[in-house]
């Protein structure tokens, strides 16, 4: 029987300098979370760190290691059947790099509590860029991608591409989740387009992006394209056969 109604889904490939910090940071945080790393077989050693973690907290850190990398999307899709299964009543997405704030959990923890079905770290809340470290030019780049998506899709979320939120295990009983498409930042996009196609409530929480200090990004351009154009199938899926 696990102690908190929360868990926060980790993915992680070569993540050695960050992982024991992440982990430690959120367990001490004041409102308890569980966690759950998705760990696609990193050859640095990440796992051997996270198995070495779960001796000194259990019931709290559970790793499930997959044969490869086999993409974010269905990295956090594995994490969430683990997490339904489990019975989790608040089910967090969140790197593991330091560029999501693990004190910002408790404010998308209260924005859920509060009614929201998805809250989502938004960057770009009323207009606002809050991101810090990255170059200006992949600024634009996310900043106008959400705007596409805003303008492609008619959904009014600022951030659509944010990596950091809270779903309650409500609305991710009602996705179907077999049948998300997107692996990539795309999946992103998708889970919030699909929240709110099904009539969810979608909570935007303002905060800080810190680009990571170490390790190594798993940004390309072919997670882009995938972003890109898939935004043109989300918004002529036949949604009345979902």
């Amino acid at each position: 029987m696990f102690m908190s109604d929360s868990i926060v889904i980790i993915p992680t490939y070569n993540e050695k300098e960050n992982i024991e910090n992440i982990i430690r940071k959120v367990f001490s945080l004041k409102k308890e979370f569980n966690i759950l790393i998705i760990e696609d077989n990193s050859p640095d050693g990440t796992a051997d760190i996270v198995k070495r973690l779960m001796l000194e907290f259990p019931e709290k850190l559970f790793i499930q290691e997959r044969k490869g990398k086999l993409g974010l999307g269905t990295a956090y899709i594995h994490g969430f059947k683990w997490a339904l299964v489990y019975n989790y009543d608040f089910i967090f997405e969140m790197d593991a790099d330091f560029s999501h704030n693990p004190d910002d959990l408790e404010r998308l923890y209260e924005a859920c509590v509060n009614g929201a079905d998805m809250a989502v770290g938004s960057r770009y809340v009323d207009g606002k860029i809050s991101v810090v470290n990255w170059p200006i030019g992949r600024v634009i780049m996310s900043y106008y991608a959400s705007t596409y998506v805003k303008f492609v899709t008619g959904m009014h979320v600022c951030d659509s591409t944010a990596g950091f939120a809270c779903y309650r295990k409500e609305l991710l009983e009602a996705i179907k989740l077999d049948k998300v498409k997107f692996i990539g930042y795309a999946f992103q996009i998708e889970m919030k387009y699909t929240t709110y196609r099904l009539g969810y409530k979608i909570a935007e929480v303002p905060i800080i992006f810190t680009d990571r200090v170490l390790g190594q990004s798993k940004m390309s351009m072919k997670i882009f394209k995938e972003a890109f154009f898939g935004v043109f199938n989300l918004r002529f899926r036949n949604w009345k056969k979902y």
